[in-house]
């Protein structure tokens, strides 16, 4: 499932999580070679984890940016109950 993102430069986020690990981490536009070196980096790293290095991660001037919006999309999974 694509997950939009908002006020960054690329547009959606998709993934899987099994066994509570985030796996097959795919940006839809933004910067190509920085997110998918950030998606090869994220395989198979506990969502947990995920959060808790990349929450709060500007990019330049805007407040947010294509990582911190990767939390907010996980971070609404998991108080929806979905760890999986």
């Amino acid at each position: 499932m694509k997950h939009k993102l908002k006020d960054v430069c690329a547009k959606a986020v998709k993934f899987t999580v099994a066994g509570g690990k985030i796996k097959n981490v795919e940006f839809y536009n933004g910067c190509a070679g920085n997110l998918k070196a950030l998606s090869v980096l994220l395989e198979g790293m506990p969502v947990d984890e995920v959060i808790a290095k990349l929450k709060g991660i500007t990019c330049g001037e805007r407040p947010t940016s294509c990582s911190d919006q990767l939390t907010k999309v996980l971070e609404k999974r998991l108080k929806a109950g979905k760890r999986k």
